[in-house]
């Protein structure tokens, strides 16, 4: 069965798009069929992974306003091996004009109906805003993973996201749960980084993924050549960060053990 993961928070600068490309070429490292769709009219995720935003005819944004079938606008991600719904600045426009449409809160659920059997993960990354964009992606997935940098501002803005999330179950998708929290950019030297770990490890305990991702060079270099880590440089830690989280999803399905200790990869 898929299992469809928002990848969102709505605070910016914390590492979901790059959770979001490095988790999909990781999924599909272990031979899992993946999907990844671009949510963010930024179109990070699609230049991330090897695809030119600026040349594309057709986007996510037609697929949610209904003018272009999904499997139309697929393109492939030859560098992680995966399947991208792309995205460029064309979404901006789908705020205003999903707002007058029929069920705009579940277009992405509905579309993604017809291809939930071909895959066995699909990942959404959302905008870094709680915006009908990111309700779609809420409303369609059964799980949220939320990336927090282990910072001082690490858990502003946190409680917003759940109480959506929490409105999202009670109202338009039952099934949906927090899959964890994910602390990323760590450095294990920093006293503050550490601080904040250990606060989100007392504020969310067993939501807490136990793989933790590195501050890391090669992950912030990765994105310039369209690439996820993992094909930049598979041997850099944040590479071996992501496959590591990847194993653990796995393991948190029943496919793996879970592992006895945290990872600081």
């Amino acid at each position: 069965m898929v299992k469809i993961l928002a990848i969102t928070n709505q605070k910016g600068g914390v590492g979901k798009t790059t959770t979001s490309i490095n988790l999909a070429a990781s999924l599909a490292a272990l031979k899992k069929r993946v999907l990844l769709i671009d949510l963010d009219p930024q179109g990070n995720a699609t230049m991330g992974s090897g695809i030119d935003k600026l040349s594309l005819s057709a986007t996510i944004y037609h697929v949610l306003l209904g003018s272009r079938p999904l499997q139309e606008v697929l393109v492939r991600a030859e560098t992680g091996k995966y399947d991208l719904l792309p995205s460029n600045r064309d979404l901006a426009g789908a705020e205003i004009e999903l707002v007058d449409l029929p069920q705009r809160d579940t277009r992405l659920k509905d579309v993604l109906r017809d291809v939930s059997e071909e895959y066995e993960y699909i990942l959404l990354d959302c905008p870094p805003a709680l915006n009908l964009l990111t309700l779609n992606g809420l409303c369609a997935a059964g799980g949220v993973m939320i990336p927090v940098q282990c910072e001082y501002y690490a858990l502003e803005g946190l409680s917003d996201l759940l109480n959506t999330i929490r409105k999202v179950r009670s109202g338009l998708n039952p099934l949906l749960e927090m899959d964890g929290v994910l602390r990323t950019m760590y450095d294990p030297r920093n006293t503050l980084a550490q601080q904040v770990s250990d606060q989100l490890q007392q504020h969310f305990g067993e939501k807490l993924y136990q793989t933790i991702i590195p501050r890391n060079v090669r992950l912030a270099e990765a994105p310039s050549y369209g690439a996820p880590a993992l094909h930049y440089d598979r041997t850099s830690k944040g590479a071996q960060a992501y496959l590591a989280l990847a194993r653990e999803l796995l393991k948190s399905q029943g496919n793996l053990r879970k592992p006895k200790r945290e990872k600081v990869i």
